[in-house]
């Protein structure tokens, strides 16, 4: 075991807005799929997020911010107080453990179907486009639906879905919160003109586009502050669907970035490349230039290991770096890396669905 913390500052507390982490390894958020269908946190999430708490950070797992927001079964929500009352089980207990959390703010637009919303309502979207593939409902996998376009005069109750989840968020004890505009979700959604073919003012120009993203972040620093805040965007990413990137990803992403630095937010979340798959971009898209136009904490994400977590820091490309996948079978993934302990790796099954089995039972190294 070779202890390399002396080679890097991955491993060195920092300041992340008002934020002080104990190093710059971040949990990414993770659906794990593991909840009841009332979407409630329970005993079992708080232990799962306290054995993790040595990241700097932790960023929850996706959490639907309303009924009508929800695309998954076994995902958790933060709408109502039993929600509330279940992930401040989990903040107490990454707190008792020394850790920083905070919630991942979703809605997943369009991506959805009748069995999971409300009434059996259509699923909403900036146009009335049909996603491609499949989710997951309490009896299985089935085609998403059909959405129906929001009307303008509702875009205002969207805003209020995210301004209660952000307060929720607040009452349940979190560090702080991350507004999921990514992965060709409801804002993404909104920011792509692949997915937006609106007239009003949230359509056709990249301003109209990127309105609503800027907007929910208005809402949510209103009840948060600047400097807890953060957000999450992925560029290219063709998730949840199989969603085209904008047709001008660097003017589209580049004019919101710019938007969002006069914020002045705790930190920007970036997914590099495709979510979870690869890192290769299409030629016209440079996302180290588009990340360098942020003026906060940028934090990196996809698909790292040590060595490019290690080179983009020396690089000064990132100020942190988020993990995903290494974390669900190394709770103790910091220790691991700062040590150059091999890392477990997790067999897919293991992500989604069950229980403790493949959830809480990973061993640390010293275990």
């Amino acid at each position: 075991m070779t202890d390399i913390g002396f080679e890097t500052d991955l491993f060195s507390p920092m300041q992340m807005g008002a934020l002080q982490l104990a190093n710059r390894i971040v949990m990414a958020p993770v659906t794990r799929s593991r909840m009841a269908d009332d979407g409630v946190p329970n005993e079992m999430h708080a232990t799962y997020y306290a054995q993790r708490a040595s990241a700097g950070l932790i960023i929850a797992e996706a959490t639907n911010i309303s009924a009508q927001g929800r695309g998954y079964a076994m995902t958790p929500g933060i709408w109502s107080q039993e929600q509330v009352a279940g992930w401040k089980k989990v903040t107490d207990a990454v707190h008792a453990a020394g850790g920083k959390i905070v919630s991942q703010l979703w809605h997943v637009g369009r991506f959805s179907s009748v069995e999971l919303q409300p009434n059996g309502d259509a699923p909403v979207a900036p146009s009335a486009i049909k996603a491609e593939g499949s989710t997951y409902t309490e009896k299985g996998f089935v085609e998403v639906s059909m959405p129906r376009a929001l009307e303008t005069s509702e875009i205002p109750g969207i805003i209020e879905q995210y301004k209660l989840a952000a307060e929720n968020a607040k009452r349940a004890g979190f560090d702080g919160v991350e507004v999921h505009s990514a992965n060709s979700y409801l804002l993404d959604q909104f920011l792509r003109d692949s997915t937006n073919q609106r007239t009003d003012q949230y359509g056709g120009s990249i301003e109209n586009r990127a309105r609503l993203t800027l907007e929910v972040t208005e809402a949510v620093v209103s009840i948060w502050g600047n400097e807890r805040v953060g957000i999450r965007l992925s560029p290219v990413t063709p998730d949840a669907g199989n969603t085209p990137p904008d047709s001008n990803v660097m003017a589209t992403y580049g004019y919101l970035i710019q938007q969002l630095n006069n914020f002045n937010l705790a930190y920007l979340h970036f997914v590099e490349g495709a979510t979870a798959t690869s890192r290769t971009v299409p030629d016209d898209v440079d996302l180290d230039a588009l990340s360098a136009q942020f003026a906060g904490a940028f934090i990196g994400n996809n698909n790292y290991d040590l060595a490019m977590a290690l080179e983009r820091r020396a690089q000064g490309r990132i100020d942190a770096v988020a993990f995903g996948r290494l974390f669900i079978s190394n709770p103790d993934l910091v220790e691991r890396l700062r040590r150059g302990i091999e890392l477990t790796i997790a067999p897919r099954e293991s992500y989604y669905g069950g229980g403790a089995k493949g959830y809480i039972d990973w061993p640390t190294a010293n275990a």
